[in-house]
């Protein structure tokens, strides 16, 4: 009989810390699971999830426009009632919530309520119960990070922006992120008069730096204010709303400001600060290629050791940890190079693999292929949103190292793209492949001439 109450104690019932308790279990491991806040995390309850169907709410105010050059008439002008978006998504997290609690029950693994807190290598505490556990996993998410400024706690953030009791008329996002550009983008299609205020020159560093152009563009052709190389100075609340004054002498009157500015780890209270734990420059955990922190009982994953925010990501790490700790077999290192992410702004932006900037470093010499087309959607429709595909090749293997989309429905359109990336497909397989046409993603496979090299 083992000496703990569990094999396995994971705190945080996000993506990845129920998976890991799930799929543990299966292996006949005992499991207990701590949560303090909501089943699912942040994907579930204020990310991924209402971020995705708050953009596919934006999107149809664009759809009534199009339907006129289809033969479609409105006989009168929509009308957006915020409440009812706003109180369908709390009905589906909450239906969603329900599923994460009946997958944990059927896994036969305890669910505890309540913010647990490290004890030494083998304990917690939670909800006044001290148990002990022969591995511990810290699975806890991140947090929203606002900057001080005068005025800041008249900001939302990230967790918050969901459920306004009022629809901002005028809105302003603060930040450069994917956060903030979604957001800038949602509530412009919803209807509000939108800003993104941010620090530099063009948002969404670290993405290709031609698809963060051509987005800049796309964004504001449909009507977002981008205010780059400058920041929020100070916000007070006046008569109307809220006054934003800007670094650059800039004021701007407003209903709602949403503070995009960051996560960091959300390790506060959970008493890992007793263990000196190894850390990164921002704050978090170091782990190795099994996932253990600097003290070997101490687990972590997901968001809090400082790998790409996404959900998928927390979901194979997870699988990877239960293989290494209780499967009969090494797993191979996750290839977190070739990763598919998307961002829900307006177009879409999907991207895997390598950006033009990067390849160039990496590679030397490449060939880029690239095609910038009105979609033939948007032929009837009067629409003047154009689409970019791009593929990034390494000249000396012919190799695809890198594909990157901006419009309609670009992450669906990258996911099978990834695949091929991943398997390290040539260009020359890529122009083998027959196209489905008509079809924007067939563009993929027909360029044959590169744009530069």
């Amino acid at each position: 009989m083992s000496e703990y109450d569990y094999d396995l104690f994971v705190i945080g019932a996000g993506s990845g810390g129920v998976r890991a308790a799930r799929t543990a279990a299966a292996t006949g491991a005992r499991v207990a699971v701590a949560e303090d806040r909501y089943l699912g995390g942040t994907c579930v309850n204020v990310g991924c999830v209402p971020k995705k169907l708050y953009s596919y709410a934006a999107h149809f105010h664009e759809a009534f426009e199009d339907a006129g050059g289809f033969g479609w008439q409105l006989s009168s002008a929509p009308e957006f009632d915020w409440p009812t978006l706003r109180d369908n998504k709390i009905g589906e997290i909450k239906r969603l919530n329900g599923i994460y609690g009946r997958l944990l029950d059927n896994a036969g693994v305890r669910l505890i309520n309540g913010r647990a807190k490290v004890l030494d290598p083998h304990h917690v505490v939670v909800a006044g119960e001290t148990i002990s556990a022969e591995k511990i996993l810290v699975a806890v998410g991140g947090w929203p990070w606002v900057p001080d400024f005068p005025g800041s706690e008249l900001t939302l953030n990230s967790n918050q922006v969901f459920d306004l009791d009022t629809f901002p008329e005028r809105f302003l996002v603060l930040g450069g992120g994917y956060i903030a550009v979604e957001f800038a983008s949602i509530f412009n299609g919803l209807g509000s008069e939108s800003h993104l205020v941010y620090r530099g020159e063009l948002f969404l560093r670290g993405f290709d730096r031609e698809v963060r152009e051509f987005t800049r563009d796309e964004m504001a052709k449909k009507g977002v204010n981008l205010h780059f190389e400058a920041n929020i100075e100070a916000i007070e609340k006046v008569a109307g709303g809220l006054k934003v004054t800007l670094t650059n002498g800039e004021t701007l009157e407003v209903d709602a400001v949403l503070a995009a500015t960051g996560r960091r780890p959300h390790l506060e209270g959970l008493g890992l600060d007793q263990f000196d734990l190894a850390t990164t420059p921002d704050g978090s955990l170091r782990v190795n290629e099994r996932f253990e922190t600097s003290v070997p009982s101490i687990l972590a994953l997901g968001d809090v050791i400082g790998g790409p925010e996404l959900t998928p990501v927390a979901l194979a790490e997870a699988m990877q940890l239960v293989e290494h700790h209780y499967g009969e077999t090494t797993p191979e290192p996750l290839d977190y190079a070739r990763i598919a992410t998307a961002v829900f702004c307006h177009p879409n932006i999907g991207t895997v693999g390598l950006s033009e900037e990067e390849a160039r470093a990496q590679c030397g010499a490449i060939r880029v292929y690239t095609a910038d087309f009105r979609p033939m959607k948007h032929t009837l429709s009067g629409s003047s949103e154009r689409c970019l595909m791009k593929l990034i090749v390494d000249d000396a293997s012919d190799v695809v190292m890198g594909a990157h989309m901006v419009g309609e429905e670009a992450g669906e359109v990258i996911q099978g793209i990834a695949i091929a990336v991943r398997a390290g497909l040539t260009k020359a397989q890529f122009d083998q492949t027959v196209g489905i046409h008509p079809t924007g993603a067939e563009e993929f496979v027909t360029m044959r001439s590169p744009t530069r090299r």
